[in-house]
Parts: C-alpha cells; sequence; structure tokens
C-alpha cells in the first residue's frame, strides 16, 4: 500500500467509533432517560453497571453457598446429627458429595439423604470421631456396623 502523503497516513476514526458506541449505546438500551440515548452517560453507567454485575456474580456464590449449606444443616438436624460430622463422615467413607448435591438429595430424596447420614453416623462411631459423643449413644435404623457381623 502506497501513501502519496503524510495525510492520507492519519488514522481515521470512521467505522471504529461507529461500532464501539453502538456496542455501549446496546449494553444501555434497558436504561431509563438520557443514559440510554446520550453516549458520555451511556459510558459511565455501563461501566458502572458492568462493575455491579462483577461484584453481582461472586456475592450470588456466596449466598448460594450458604443456602445449601443451611438447608443441609436443616436436613441434618432433622435427622439428629451435626453438619460437620456429616461431612467429616462422609469424607471418611469416601463419599464426596459437595454441598449443592447434599442439599438437593435433603430436599428431593429423604430417604436417600437419611442412608447417607446413617453412613456418616456409623464410620463417625467406628472412627470415634469428635463430637459424635453428643450426638446419640445408639446407631440409627438399620445400619449394621463391622462390630455386629463380627458377633
Amino acid at each position: 500500500m502506497v501513501f502519496l502523503s503524510l495525510f492520507k497516513l492519519a488514522r481515521s476514526r470512521g467505522p471504529d467509533e461507529f461500532w464501539r458506541k453502538k456496542r455501549i449505546f446496546k449494553m444501555s438500551a434497558h436504561f431509563r432517560g438520557r443514559k440510554r440515548n446520550c453516549y458520555s452517560l451511556a459510558v459511565r453507567y455501563v461501566e458502572r453497571a458492568m462493575q455491579f454485575a462483577t461484584k453481582g456474580r461472586e456475592l450470588k456464590k456466596l449466598d448460594m453457598r450458604e443456602l445449601w449449606t443451611t438447608r443441609v444443616t436443616a436436613g441434618c438436624e432433622e435427622l439428629g446429627l451435626t453438619f460437620p460430622l456429616l461431612k467429616d463422615g462422609l469424607i471418611k467413607s469416601d463419599v464426596l458429595l459437595n454441598r449443592k448435591t447434599l442439599a438437593d438429595l435433603a430436599i428431593w430424596e429423604p430417604r436417600t439423604f437419611k442412608a447417607l447420614t446413617q453412613l456418616a453416623w456409623t464410620k463417625a462411631a467406628e472412627d470415634n470421631m469428635k463430637g459424635i459423643d453428643k450426638v446419640r449413644e445408639e446407631p440409627p435404623d438399620n445400619v449394621f456396623t463391622r462390630g455386629m457381623l463380627k458377633k
């Protein structure tokens, strides 16, 4: 490409500016008032909205984790077990379920969740974990421990 003068070498601000503004206006389309149509205002409020969206994504993760923990704790207390004891018992039993899955099981599959709590209680009793003495002395119904099988 041959430039015949320095004037032709200069950067043209043609289509780039159009597409940049179009992108900003597209993101500000749902705003009210002049924030939606005035570019200088739209840029400011789009940037602000994007910052809130970033913080919102982080807060959503924390809120969901807290919700799942609350649901699992409620399910555990209903069956007479604490959440830390359930988590430790399941980990020792090589049952690796996250909070979301445990919360779903506690709500939609109560029998499966009860079986998991029984498994965790049994493992905690076998390993004599810290806090098992506060829960209850006898194992839950329909759980066979190794000690029972040897008799």
